[in-house]
C-alpha cells in the first residue's frame, strides 16, 4: 500500500481541511489524477496520485482538519483495475456458448457525473454544490475544459437551490435558522482580521478625488489598449502607479515592524484584495513599482482571474508590502479598511459618484471618489498619512504628473 499524505502546504501554513474527495474507494486511478482537494486558509491544494493503482482506503473524511504529512488514505499500486482484469480474462478464456437473445436490451448505465468531461476542480466543486450536471456545461477553456466561470454562467434552471445543513437536532431545512461550520479559510481570515486590530494602532484618514481626468484618459485610450494589448484599462493600474510613487516619497507607509526594529522595503509588492467564493484573498503584484500601466493592467487582470478560479499559488500570496482594496465595485461609498497585517498601510477605494463641488468659485458636477488610508500609528504619523493620501489625490487628478518620475 502506498500512503497518500498531505503535501507541504506553503509558508506558515500547517493545517488544511479535506474539501472534497474526487475518487471513491475502489476507483482505478492513473498517475497524476487528482484524488482529493485540500482547502487551506489561502489556496486550494490538489493531491495527485503519485503512481497508478486503485484507491484502497480513504482515511480522512470531507470536512476533517489535517496537517502536513498526515495520511489521507492508501493507494494499492499492485491492484489491477476491475475493467482491465475483466478484459484480460475475456481474452484468455474460451468463448462461451451464445446465449439466447434477450427480449429487450437495457441501456448501459450512464458514466459517473463529470468523469467523461474535462473540468477544473473548482468547476466540479461549484457544480456539485449547485446540483449542476457538469457534463451539460459547455467548456470554454483550452481543449474544451469546463472552468468555474462556465459553471457559474450555466442556465438558472440547472441551479436548484442548495439545501443547507439543518441544525443537527432533527429540524427540517425550512427552519428559521441553520448552522454551518466555518471553513479553514474563513477561520483564518477571522483570526488575521482580529490580529490586525489587536496588534496595530489602527487609524484611518480620508480624502476625495476628482476622477474627471482619469475618466477622460480611459475613454480616450481604453479601446486602443484593449485592441493592441488585449487588456481592459481599469482605474486600478492608475491607483497602483500613484501609490507606488507616493510610497517612495513616504517609505514609512511601505515599512514593517519586527519587534523593536523597523524594516524599510525599497520595493513595492502591491497587494490587490480580491473577493472570491472561498473568501477574501490578497494576491500581490511583485515589483509593481517597476512596471508601467499596461503591464500592471495585465498582471492585475491575470492574478484576479486566478484568485476567482482558485488557482493562486503561495508565491502570489506572500511577500506583499502594501495593499489596495476596492469596495467601490460593490457600491461602497465610504469604509475603513483593515490593515493586512504585518503591513502597516492599506488604501481603500470606493464608488465613483457624480456630486456637486466648488471649482474656482463655481458649483460644478464632477465624478468624485472617496479614498481612505488605514495605517499603523505606531510607525506612521498622522501627518505622513495625510500627506501620503494628498499625494495620491494629486497624481490621480493630474495623471501626467505620474510620467515625471
Amino acid at each position: 500500500m502506498l500512503p497518500i499524505k498531505v503535501p507541504p502546504l506553503g509558508e506558515s501554513i500547517v493545517e488544511a481541511t479535506v474539501s472534497r474527495w474526487l475518487k471513491k474507494e475502489g476507483d482505478a486511478v492513473a498517475a497524476g489524477d487528482t484524488l482529493v482537494d485540500l482547502e487551506t486558509d489561502k489556496i486550494t491544494v490538489e493531491v495527485p496520485a503519485l503512481k497508478p493503482g486503485v484507491l484502497a482506503k480513504r482515511s480522512k473524511a470531507e470536512g476533517e482538519v489535517v496537517h502536513v504529512d498526515d495520511v489521507l488514505g492508501e493507494l494499492d499500486e499492485t491492484a489491477v483495475p476491475a475493467t482491465v482484469g475483466a478484459a484480460a480474462t475475456g481474452a484468455s478464456a474460451p468463448a462461451p456458448a451464445p446465449a439466447a437473445p434477450a427480449r429487450a436490451s437495457s441501456p448501459p448505465p450512464p458514466p459517473p457525473q463529470g468523469e467523461s468531461t474535462k473540468s477544473s476542480p473548482a468547476a466540479r466543486k461549484i457544480a456539485d454544490e449547485r446540483g449542476i450536471d457538469i457534463a451539460s456545461v459547455a467548456g470554454t477553456g483550452r481543449g474544451g475544459v469546463v472552468s468555474k466561470p462556465d459553471v457559474l454562467a450555466a442556465p438558472t434552471q440547472q441551479r436548484p437551490a442548495v439545501t443547507r445543513q439543518p441544525l443537527g437536532n432533527g429540524a427540517t431545512p425550512g427552519e428559521r435558522e441553520t448552522r454551518e461550520k466555518m471553513s479553514t479559510r474563513r477561520k483564518r481570515i477571522a483570526e488575521n482580521l482580529l490580529q490586525s486590530q489587536h496588534a496595530t494602532a489602527h487609524l484611518t484618514t480620508f480624502n476625495e478625488i476628482d476622477m474627471s481626468a482619469i475618466n477622460a484618459l480611459r475613454e480616450k485610450y481604453k479601446e486602443k489598449v484593449e485592441k493592441e494589448h488585449g487588456v481592459k484599462l481599469t482605474f486600478m493600474p492608475f491607483f497602483v502607479r500613484a501609490a507606488c510613487q507616493a510610497l517612495k516619497q513616504f517609505p514609512m507607509v511601505n515599512a514593517q515592524i519586527d519587534g523593536d526594529t523597523i524594516i524599510y522595503k525599497h520595493y513595492v509588492n502591491m497587494g490587490i484584495a480580491v473577493a472570491s467564493d472561498q473568501g477574501l484573498v490578497v494576491p500581490n503584484i511583485k515589483d509593481a513599482d517597476r512596471k508601467g500601466t499596461i503591464e500592471l493592467s495585465a498582471d492585475i487582470s491575470e492574478v484576479a482571474k486566478r484568485a476567482r478560479d482558485g488557482k493562486l499559488t503561495m508565491e502570489d500570496l506572500t511577500g506583499g508590502t502594501f495593499t489596495i482594496t476596492n469596495g467601490g465595485v460593490f457600491g461602497s461609498l465610504v469604509s475603513t479598511p483593515i490593515i493586512n497585517y504585518p503591513q502597516v498601510g492599506i488604501l481603500g477605494l470606493h464608488k465613483t459618484q457624480d456630486r456637486p463641488i466648488a471649482v474656482n468659485g463655481e458649483v460644478k458636477i464632477r465624478s468624485m471618489m472617496y479614498i481612505a488610508l488605514s495605517y499603523d500609528h505606531r510607525i506612521v504619523d498622522g501627518q505622513q498619512a495625510v500627506l501620503f493620501l494628498v499625494r495620491i489625490k494629486e497624481l490621480v487628478e493630474d495623471p501626467a504628473a505620474m510620467l515625471i518620475e
